[in-house]
């Protein structure tokens, strides 16, 4: 398959009606003393990675129903990606997961990665499950476990995860904790939190100096009595006692209803301390739907933090590192994906159209209406149309959706890969 003639001919195809699109665009944002070809541009700079547990189609504890064609090794997933980011010019890099994607010919799968234009942006690891062979057992946690060998265990998976990191030249280890109790008296919460702490000192000592440490946080699930880390303050106390590489990442979906996650994130980023994200959609707590799909304003107010801060100089925030964390078993993964990136890249180009100083007038004269008018008439904007023209500027489609339902991706990876095959992850 020629993927690159196919959105080349798609294009084409619909060349008249962007054009159209995109002058009524770039004459709104003139009449707003914004710069088009500025938007676009920043547009064409922000690279989501995405997940390798997400190319095949999710499942739950109740089941889960194949699409066909997954991926069935890391080869396969790297070229899926390659599939992506040549649609979309914005997926350029892969968020690793261990051990469900342990990487065997480094060599083999570097070049891979060059011939994608790819590379590994992080790998995160897996305390959340017992594995085949495995000698102790997780259940009653990991890092945070009674039995020291436990721990010991766990940390040395880091460790490895670690390695695999390095041989393909990623720089950040993710870890998410599914530590904590069902059950009134279970857990000792200082010790704990304290065993936790200690077992992520030693992680983080085996990291390189350029590397970070991303600690996420989850409310609840597996377990719902409590959570060693159930929040963003936790998270925070811990990468405070473990060093300045380590860093708190939001999952969008890690929160209960009606948390505010733009304060949380606008906090975070004054403190110095937001990592990276796990882009999703949920509608109670870690649905792992698509990205915009449930809560689109909420979405954008988290983007217009995020924009505020980085346009900020007084801010001192790394630069986070951006993945998609989502998995489910309803859609085709890889339209999943693309839509979610779509979603991502529109609303992060409605915060970029913000205009900052009369926001901030109007917060300072507690101007109410005015601050919230000004969000909701940004919002309002159809931005799609940008997001088109940047992927075009870099040879990619207008409609990524559109070119992969006329190429038959789908129907071309179930004739190739088969249509029993399941993908490794969740």
């Amino acid at each position: 398959m020629n993927i690159q003639s196919k959105i080349q001919e798609h294009n084409l195809k619909r060349r008249d009606g962007h054009r159209f699109q995109l002058q009524y665009a770039a004459e709104l944002l003139i009449r707003k003393n914004i710069d088009f070809q500025d938007v676009v541009n920043k547009i064409k700079k922000f690279q989501i990675a995405i997940p390798s547990w997400a190319l095949g189609t999710g499942g739950t504890r109740f089941g889960r129903f194949p699409a066909g064609g997954e991926p069935r090794s890391l080869e396969e997933k790297i070229e899926d990606v390659g599939l992506l980011n040549a649609l979309n010019r914005s997926s350029d890099s892969i968020s690793l997961h261990i051990p469900w994607d342990v990487p065997r010919d480094v060599p083999a799968l570097k070049q891979l990665l060059v011939a994608h234009s790819l590379s590994i942006d992080s790998v995160n690891s897996n305390t959340f499950q017992d594995q085949p062979g495995q000698p102790l057992s997780y259940k009653f946690g990991s890092l945070c476990h009674t039995d020291a060998a436990v721990r010991q265990q766990a940390i040395e998976h880091n460790i490895e995860c670690i390695r695999h990191g390095k041989a393909l030249d990623a720089k950040v280890l993710t870890v998410w904790l599914a530590d904590g109790s069902n059950f009134p008296g279970q857990q000792h919460f200082r010790k704990a939190w304290q065993n936790t702490a200690d077992a992520l000192a030693h992680i983080y000592k085996a990291m390189p100096d350029d590397w970070r440490m991303l600690v996420e946080y989850k409310p609840y699930e597996p377990n719902f009595y409590s959570m060693v880390i159930p929040d963003w303050g936790t998270s925070y106390t811990l990468c405070q006692t473990i060093g300045k590489n380590a860093q708190v990442l939001v999952d969008l979906g890690h929160h209960l209803p009606n948390t505010n996650i733009e304060q949380i994130v606008a906090r975070l980023m004054h403190f110095g301390r937001l990592g990276g994200f796990h882009f999703n959609g949920s509608m109670y707590s870690d649905d792992d739907l698509t990205t915009g799909s449930i809560k689109p304003y909420q979405l954008f107010l988290i983007f217009n933090e995020l924009v505020d801060a980085m346009t900020d100089p007084t801010v001192n925030n790394p630069s986070p590192a951006w993945m998609i964390d989502a998995s489910h078993n309803t859609k085709d993964p890889l339209e999943d994906l693309l839509q979610s990136v779509q979603n991502i890249l529109a609303t992060y180009a409605k915060a970029l159209l913000v205009d900052r100083a009369a926001l901030a007038a109007a917060q300072l004269s507690n101007d109410v209406v005015a601050a919230e008018e000004l969000l909701r008439d940004v919002f309002a904007i159809d931005t799609r149309v940008l997001v088109a023209e940047a992927a075009r500027q870099l040879d990619g489609a207008i409609d990524p959706i559109g070119v992969f339902r006329e190429a038959k991706v789908r129907e071309t990876l179930i004739k190739n890969r088969g249509a029993k095959g399941v993908a490794t992850g969740l």
